[in-house]
């Protein structure tokens, strides 16, 4: 899977690797939230964070964004997990309709709303996250 990376994704990741000393895999910008979303390498959510978030913060405060970051996986149930974190997921099913693959993802009655966000927020970052990182073409809350 080959990620296309702008300019300002670039220096982002550059930064954002040099401070924390995570390695990022992809990088997104939601200009509506002033806010990145970073994605690492499995097992570097540590070093992104830093003890008592003092990395994160430093990339804040240095780039004036709020971040988010999220532990990539290869395997599908598991980068879910990773970005509906803190909601619990109770079953993944992968599916594959006209040649595009789908992920049917069971969370908790309560999560729901949650899980999809204001006006479809949450909804729309996993999706375009589950694109771009692991080819799933649509992703499903029930």
């Amino acid at each position: 899977m080959n990620l296309r990376l702008d300019t300002d994704k670039i220096r982002y990741i550059s930064l954002f690797e040099s401070l924390t000393g995570a390695t990022v895999k992809d990088c997104v910008i939601d200009e509506d939230g002033n806010k990145l979303i970073m994605v690492v390498k499995q097992g570097h959510m540590g070093l992104a964070i830093g003890r008592r978030g003092c990395n994160i913060n430093k990339v804040r405060r240095l780039l004036g964004k709020e971040i988010e970051v999220v532990e990539h996986s290869p395997d599908v149930r598991e980068f879910l997990e990773n970005l509906l974190r803190p909601i619990c997921v109770k079953n993944v099913q992968i599916f594959d309709r006209n040649n595009k693959k789908w992920a049917y993802v069971e969370v908790l009655a309560r999560d729901k709303a949650i899980a999809i966000g204001k006006n479809g927020r949450n909804i729309r970052k996993i999706k375009l996250l589950m694109q771009r990182n692991l080819g799933i073409d649509n992703v499903i809350i029930k």
